[in-house]
């Protein structure tokens, strides 16, 4: 009985400040006509709608307001014209980097008005093949090629020539296409530990995959009314989820790393919230090739009933043979509760040709999310699994044909080879005074650091020396992904020598300021307008496709400039 008076006291006070403001409001009002109290309260309406819509965006005002400043910068006339000059040259030295061709050759600008016979069009290939000067099949490329076999190139050429005109799109005219597909689905879900109802794609690579998983999910966020989905991932996550964010509108939340440059867990879950679409974690990261902590992630992802994205897209066809191959690691893949999508690359280490890759889900409820279907369409019911339409039928023969030929027992003695490369570069890296390997990698790539010189002059040094390293940015560092090329002959112990030699020589004068391609990488980061660094990478892309000839052979771009 005491505790419904007491309720009715608070009940009767906050009557009567209810009707005290109605007092209060009314008296203010009572000089006002009603179109005044009507256009008050529409201005006032629209203007929070409009400051709610300025400050909440996807963008922070921060951001903008930065991006604001440097625009109007710009816009001072001697400013402005200084920027735009040294823009000008760096996209100068570019395109006389990328797009000088060897005496006597020119760009095709017009069809033939006579087709060439095969003969003479071979002859143009061979010609078109001069141009290549970076000896990859002798090791000395961080990634990119990642096999090369001169046996299983030829089984692919053949393959793919069998296949060449066929499309999956038309699985009732191509139904050995259909099958070989969904066969490397299964082989793949099979690999990763994927229950009876794992299920996936064939995509056209790393980034397609990725940007498929984050559609899903996206799609999955907007049916629970989440207006806005939010992508949360570590900092060093792949590009591609960047670019899904673009794309497909979403936030995408970067958390930072620990010092082992693994996602800091905690911080990952601070930064969920009602518009968490996914969690990512990748296995391991480009950078610096750090596992994250797959298991604690998922443990988040089941306490918040969220999917998680595990991007296995570098080093997903080793860390699956790891185990078998005297490696292994802690769990990633479906056997961890959490889990429900997995990205990898078949044309990485699966060693299929480019343009191969898979987005594999622990149930089919998901894929359905990532399915594009137009049902109401003039030329019949369209339906399509990934972004493309038409797909070359030629690649998903030739990546069945690469893991069918290759089998189980070629994969882990492959990712056996790769392995023992890779920790054997790590561990000699680190006996060398004045450079450090960031965390502990546990799989393919080694990331290098230097706490004493900048580390982008070791990188021009190596440069010279024939090396194509990956140079990498917050923090400065450069990395080799260690393939089956660099597991021949001495090409390891060649390149631990030039490091330790490189090293040496630039630890004679270690505050030296960098040259070259160094100097350019280095000063990209400093620059606080990242829309210059915007530009200059527009302008790389369109030099891609130039057919115009460099007024000048010079390039400052190219590395070729002191290394020390």
């Amino acid at each position: 009985m005491d505790y419904w008076s007491a309720l009715e006291v608070y009940k009767e006070m906050v009557l009567l400040y209810l009707e005290e403001g109605r007092r209060h409001v009314n008296s203010r009002c009572a000089d006002l006509e009603p179109w005044q109290i009507i256009g008050v309260t529409v201005i006032t309406t629209l203007g929070a709608v409009w400051v709610r819509g300025f400050l909440f965006q996807q963008e922070s005002l921060v951001s903008r307001i930065k991006k604001k400043c440097f625009r109007l910068i710009r816009k001072i006339p001697f400013v402005g014209g200084t920027i735009q000059g040294q823009l000008n040259k760096a996209l100068d030295d570019m395109s006389a980097s990328l797009c000088t061709l060897k005496n006597g050759m020119s760009y095709t600008k017009q069809l033939p008005s006579k087709g060439l016979s095969q003969s003479q069009v071979l002859d143009k290939i061979r010609e078109y093949e001069t141009l290549n000067d970076v000896p990859w099949e002798k090791g000395c490329v961080s990634g990119a090629v990642y096999w090369g076999d001169e046996t299983l190139t030829k089984l692919l050429v053949k393959v793919y020539g069998d296949f060449a005109w066929s499309n999956p799109l038309h699985p009732d005219i191509f139904p050995g296409v259909r099958k070989m597909e969904a066969e490397v689905v299964r082989m793949a879900c099979a690999l990763f530990q994927g229950g009876p109802d794992s299920c996936g794609t064939v995509t056209s690579g790393g980034t397609e995959s990725i940007l498929m998983a984050c559609k899903a999910y996206r799609d999955m966020a907007y049916e629970r009314g989440v207006k806005y989905p939010e992508i949360i991932a570590p900092v060093s996550v792949h590009a591609a989820f960047n670019k899904a964010a673009h794309y497909f509108g979403m936030k995408l939340v970067h958390v930072p790393s620990t010092k082992t440059m693994k996602v800091d867990v905690k911080a990952m879950k601070r930064a969920i919230n009602k518009n968490t679409a996914m969690l990512v974690c990748s296995a391991p990261q480009f950078p610096h090739g750090i596992m994250d902590p797959v298991e604690e992630v998922a443990k988040l992802a089941e306490r918040y009933n969220l999917p998680l994205h595990v991007d296995a897209c570098l080093g997903g066809f080793l860390i699956v043979f790891m185990a078998k191959a005297g490696y292994p690691l802690a769990p990633f893949d479906f056997r961890v509760k959490g889990v429900t999508s997995i990205s990898a690359d078949t044309h990485k280490y699966g060693y299929a040709p480019k343009g191969s890759s898979v987005i594999l889900y622990s149930d089919k409820k998901y894929r359905h999310y990532q399915y594009f279907v137009a049902p109401d369409w003039q030329g019949g019911i369209y339906a399509s699994p990934s972004i493309a339409g038409s797909r070359p039928g030629g690649i998903i023969a030739a990546c069945w044909a690469t893991m069918m030929h290759i089998g189980e027992n070629g994969y882990i003695d492959a990712t056996k080879k790769i392995i023992s490369t890779a920790r054997k570069i790590k561990t000699e890296i680190c006996k060398i005074n004045g450079v450090f390997v960031f965390g502990d990698p546990e799989v393919s790539v080694v990331a290098i650091g230097s706490d004493v010189f900048d580390i982008f002059r070791l990188s021009n040094a190596l440069t010279l020396k024939g090396w194509n390293l990956n140079t990498l940015q917050y923090p400065s560092s450069i990395h080799i992904c260690c393939t089956v090329l660099h597991t021949k002959g001495e090409v390891a112990d060649n390149f631990i020598r030039e490091v330790k030699e490189q090293v040496a020589i630039i630890m004679k004068n270690p505050k030296e300021k960098t040259t070259g391609m160094g100097a350019i990488y280095g000063m990209a980061q400093s620059i606080p307008d990242r829309s210059m660094v915007t530009e200059i990478s527009q302008g790389f892309l369109d030099c891609l496709y130039s057919t115009e000839v460099p007024k000048t052979n010079t390039s400052h771009m190219n590395g070729n400039g002191k290394a020390h």
